[in-house]
């Protein structure tokens, strides 16, 4: 290892908050790493060393370790020892969680936590979660301090977007302009007074007033103008990057969704507000702020140049305040947003699960998971909000000890005589402009300083690698319905055991397949692998004999359809859904579709037929109709290759008999993934992914009764 001198005091872990459910392992991993120098984000490393929902497994961060050039060394250690590890140290939590330990210091321990934020505990709380297992980690004599995180640029956000040039100089001339408004006043009260008032002039009073009556009438026209023209502007900024960050988020692959709490994602297009307010209003506020701040500078200067001093001194000192305590802020900031996900998360999973909540009593239970996680982000605001009143005391402070000084150095020069009365009140003036445009663009260089946080909220959407999209000489519609799968391996994770090995097997078209086996040997990952929505991780499978990777994503889907288990309706007519939205829809494709999957004669006894409305969760439908006109729906397609995953499951034997001879008559590659005897005994051949696990290689195919 190489021992590097540091002059830079002693070294803080940073806390990285963990974005997926799974990856707290990976979080510590980076805090640990950041310490040491390699100044990596948690993209960059999820990216590197994909995981899945099951997490990390102590060997696995071993790995992961390794290759980031940090030694590790696993211990086992009793709770009085804890402060003899080298730190920081990561701990195993609860028996299904990593944390990490940066202080031992008088009966507390200090413990980054990737799901909460930083803690500190109390030794007998610490042994009610602590394991005993404890990972040191160490920089090797390979590991060199770097850089290494992912970012976005904003444009790639916005894109291109039409007349926004132009709207940006309109505001920047237009705010030039309100502003040499507020240059003119403090003359207008120097005037009043040195010339007005001392000689009793009402007739100079009354033409100054009227003058800048005027002037104001114009500046108030101005800035309506401006106000328009910059809501025009975030508006058009704000819709571009909404609809391209939903556009990219539309194409990404399904294991990006499985691993992400659902309130997490719709927080992180939350943070395109700030990032557009930032944008249009705050940067050019801060522009004019600056300018302004100069001009006001300049226009003191004209007066005094030690009074001048002196307000500069104060905001020369706020603004040092402000940025040696932004770390702070930022973390209280980025911990109140993630508690806000939770909580909404938390509140869409209640919601959608309200009946088994009612059917076990557990609305309580709820109501007060609820409430803890509302107060853990209200107490992250309330961190929040104590350093912004700290922040807003030592303003008050600093420039109210200013003012003082300024009107008592003033007043001296008054009675001096290097001063009229007049020239104080201007003075003060352009003093109390530049306090608060100073104040006003320190907060702005703040507000942009955490703009970063928003923008690496957004990238973990934004530079997600979308699906590959490979275009093969052959068009879909000239493609055999004929499947081969040769030599496939499939895992979630490179860390765990593959779901599926070795597999090969062969559909021909026209033929309906039963795939059966116990749960757990990979029924529905290998309908997803035959849909596409999963990668394999060795062999290939064939499409009319052509790789699945070389034929075009959308291309591809034009051929399929399928039932999955959790496949959902949306909010619309039950005509709506059968056809998925389709701009053209064909009622007699519909109704024909409808017919063929059983569910007909259930939509057209309803009041609206098929013009009655279904929730997103398709509660007016029994669980069996819902299935029907999901039936239905992948129907419409018109498919060539058609998969059902446990897709009438919810049917009586005699509607689920009826249902299959009807489907079996229009001659699709049928892949069924069933358990009931009825279902099994209507298709061709059925293939046990059991029996073939346990025979290797080797292919176990038994006709169907």
């Amino acid at each position: 290892m190489q021992h590097i001198l540091d002059f830079s005091g002693r070294r803080k872990t940073p806390l990285i908050l963990q974005t997926e459910a799974a990856e707290c392992g990976l979080a510590c991993l980076a805090m640990v790493a950041n310490f040491h120098g390699h100044r990596v984000d948690l993209a960059s490393l999820r990216q590197k060393f994909s995981l899945s929902l099951k997490g990390s497994t102590l060997n696995h961060l071993i790995q992961i370790a390794n290759q980031l050039h940090l030694g590790s060394r696993p211990v086992r250690v009793d709770l009085n020892e804890l402060s003899r590890l080298s730190l920081p140290a990561i701990l195993h939590w609860d028996f299904n969680h990593f944390v990490v330990l940066t202080q031992v210091k008088r009966g507390v321990a200090t413990i980054l936590d990737p799901a909460k934020g930083t803690v500190h505990i109390p030794y007998t709380e610490v042994s009610k979660h602590f394991t005993g297992i404890a990972l040191e980690l160490q920089p090797t004599q390979a590991f060199t301090a770097k850089t290494e995180r992912q970012q976005i640029k904003l444009s790639r956000l916005i894109g291109q977007l039409n007349g926004a040039s132009s709207a940006t100089l309109q505001i920047i001339l237009l705010a030039a302009a309100i502003e040499v408004f507020a240059i003119v006043a403090p003359f207008f009260m120097q005037l009043v007074v040195d010339n007005a008032v001392v000689a009793k002039d009402t007739n100079l009073l009354t033409v100054l007033g009227l003058g800048f009556l005027l002037l104001a009438l114009i500046q108030i026209a101005i800035t309506a103008l401006r106000s328009w023209v910059v809501l025009v502007l975030s508006t058009s900024v704000n819709l571009q990057m909404m609809s391209n960050l939903f556009g990219h988020l539309l194409q990404l692959p399904m294991n990006f969704f499985e691993k992400r709490h659902l309130g997490d994602i719709v927080s992180r297009f939350e943070s395109l507000n700030v990032i557009q307010r930032t944008l249009t209003t705050s940067f050019l506020e801060a522009i004019i702020d600056g300018v302004m701040a100069l001009v006001t500078l300049g226009m003191m200067l004209v007066y005094s140049w030690k009074l001048a001093a002196i307000v500069s001194l104060a905001a020369l000192l706020y603004g040092l305040l402000r940025l040696v305590s932004f770390a702070p802020l930022r973390a209280a900031s980025e911990e109140q947003i993630l508690r806000a996900a939770k909580q909404q998360t938390n509140l869409l999973e209640t919601v959608r699960g309200m009946q088994s909540v009612k059917l076990f009593n557990r609305q309580l239970q709820r109501r007060h998971g609820y409430q803890n996680l509302m107060v853990d982000h209200f107490n992250a605001g309330i961190r929040v909000q104590k350093l912004n009143i700290i922040y807003r005391a030592l303003n008050s402070l600093l420039f109210g000890v200013e003012n003082i000084a300024v009107i008592w150095l003033g007043a001296l020069f008054i009675l001096d005589g290097g001063f009229s009365v007049g020239m104080l009140f201007a003075f003060m003036s352009f003093k109390d402009q530049f306090t608060h445009r100073v104040g006003s663009f320190i907060e702005k260089g703040i507000e942009f300083k955490m703009l970063g946080l928003h923008t690496e909220r957004v990238a973990d959407i934004a530079l997600a690698e979308a699906e590959d999209e490979h275009v093969s000489g052959a068009r879909q519609d000239q493609l055999p319905a004929s499947i081969q799968i040769r030599n496939l391996d499939f895992s979630y994770a490179p860390s765990e055991p593959p779901v599926l090995k070795n597999l090969n097997l062969d559909f021909a078209e026209g033929e309906s397949v039963a795939i059966i086996g116990p749960s757990g040997y990979g029924k529905t990952t290998l309908a997803k692998l035959i849909l596409g929505l999963l990668q394999p991780s060795a062999g290939e499978i064939l499409i009319g004999g052509v790789r699945l990777n070389r034929i075009d994503s959308h291309d591809y889907r034009n051929m399929v359809a399928a039932v999955m288990q959790e496949d959902q309706l949306f909010a619309g007519s039950i005509a709506d859904n059968i056809c998925f939205f389709d701009p053209e829809p064909d009622q007699a494709w519909i109704e024909t579709c409808a017919q063929l999957a059983a569910v007909h004669q259930d939509v057209m006894a309803m009041p609206m037929a098929y013009n009655t409305l279904i929730g997103d969760m398709g509660t007016v439908l029994s669980g069996g109709q819902k299935q029907r006109v999901l039936l239905a729906r992948a129907l419409y397609k018109r498919p060539k290759i058609l998969v059902l995953d446990e897709a009438t499951s919810h049917l009586d034997v005699a509607r689920e008999k009826l249902v299959n001879g009807a489907v079996q008559q229009l001659k699709l590659t049928r892949i069924i993934i069933a358990h009931r005897p009825e279902t099994i005994a209507s298709v061709d051949r059925v293939i046990d992914l059991q029996a073939i696990a346990a025979l290797s290689d080797k292919h176990f195919v038994s006709q169907a009764a």
